[in-house]
């Protein structure tokens, strides 16, 4: 793992989150050692509207939290319509350390995301039930309220988890763009960081 990598772990473990927020969280930690405990298969889906932001390093983030802490996950994202994995949110994952390569120059690229050796998630928009995503035996985890309100049912889900996060969109063609996007990447890495690491490992 890169040093830059390894240091924005650091930087993120170090950050608080608040009461309210440990409180959702313990219901992705539950849903997580229930699977554990059970020796089933760990599916999450990150779901936002456009997975084009939020969703999008969540999946980063789990697949780097749970592969720090020894935890075997899937991790997925997806959206209610498909646009593509935006630009800045990419420059920000580049900024914090992640390895990133690009398949291709489509209007919806298609990228392999490095987070160590032989350790990496390909990202891209796409619907939440895509092919490539699980029909079945899988966690709904809801990273903006508007796709929580738009997506009343989300089919085969075992458990639907709202664990939403202000959009970094806002901050586009600012003065404030590079920061904000770090700040929501760091704040999602440290609250899936506190995730897997409370996941009993035995």
């Amino acid at each position: 793992m890169k040093q830059e990598l390894k240091s924005t772990i650091e930087k993120a473990s170090a950050l608080p989150i608040g009461d309210q927020r440990l409180s959702v969280l313990q219901t992705l930690i539950d849903y997580i050692q229930a699977k554990r405990d059970a020796k089933e298969s760990i599916n999450l889906n990150f779901i936002c509207t456009h997975n084009s932001r939020r969703s999008q390093l969540s999946q980063i983030w789990a697949k780097t939290a749970a592969h720090i802490n020894g935890i075997d996950v899937n991790v997925f994202s997806g959206g209610v319509e498909v646009t593509a994995f935006n630009e800045r949110a990419v420059a920000s994952c580049e900024r914090l350390g992640f390895d990133i390569e690009k398949l291709n120059n489509s209007e919806n690229p298609e990228y392999i995301v490095h987070i160590d050796q032989d350790i990496n998630t390909k990202c891209f928009s796409k619907v939440y039930d895509h092919a490539d995503n699980p029909k079945t035996a899988f966690a709904a985890v809801m990273t903006c309220s508007d796709a929580d309100e738009n997506c009343p049912f989300i089919p085969g889900t075992e458990k639907r988890i709202p664990l939403t996060y202000e959009d970094p969109k806002a901050f586009d063609n600012t003065d404030k763009e590079s920061e904000m996007y770090d700040k929501r990447s760091l704040q999602i890495a440290s609250e899936l960081l506190h995730v897997f690491k409370q996941i009993d490992n035995n």
